[in-house]
């Protein structure tokens, strides 16, 4: 069973840089993409970063230049290097794992707050 533990969230006033990390248990070789989703109070989940087995990556709009995805050489640890936070960038943000049969994982989530 594939295993999701997120770390790195806290506070930061806007400008600021955070950078989370999830680490993958469990059924690793199971796993083709990894990425991250936050969701806002009073929003829906949304996508955040997203890097495919091939290295490939995607960004929303709204974080592409100031945000970044990357892995380690296991692939078991997916991290997200955040800069020039905005307050609107301030949610619950969670680690997501999809196997090759389209099944999503999900961690429990860490929060990011961004303000003054």
């Amino acid at each position: 069973q594939v295993r999701l533990a997120e770390s790195g969230g806290g506070s930061v006033q806007p400008g600021g840089s955070l950078r989370l990390s999830c680490v993958l248990s469990g059924g690793v070789f199971s796993v083709n993409n990894m990425g991250w989703y936050r969701q806002a109070s009073g929003h829906q989940r949304e996508m955040v970063a997203v890097i495919e087995n091939s290295g490939r990556t995607h960004y929303a709009a709204s974080v592409q230049g100031r945000f970044t995805i990357s892995r380690d050489n296991t692939k078991t640890t997916v991290y997200l290097e955040m800069n020039n936070l905005k307050p609107e960038d301030t949610a619950v943000y969670y680690c997501n794992a999809q196997d090759y049969g389209f099944e999503d994982f999900w961690g429990t989530g860490t929060l990011v707050t961004v303000s003054m």
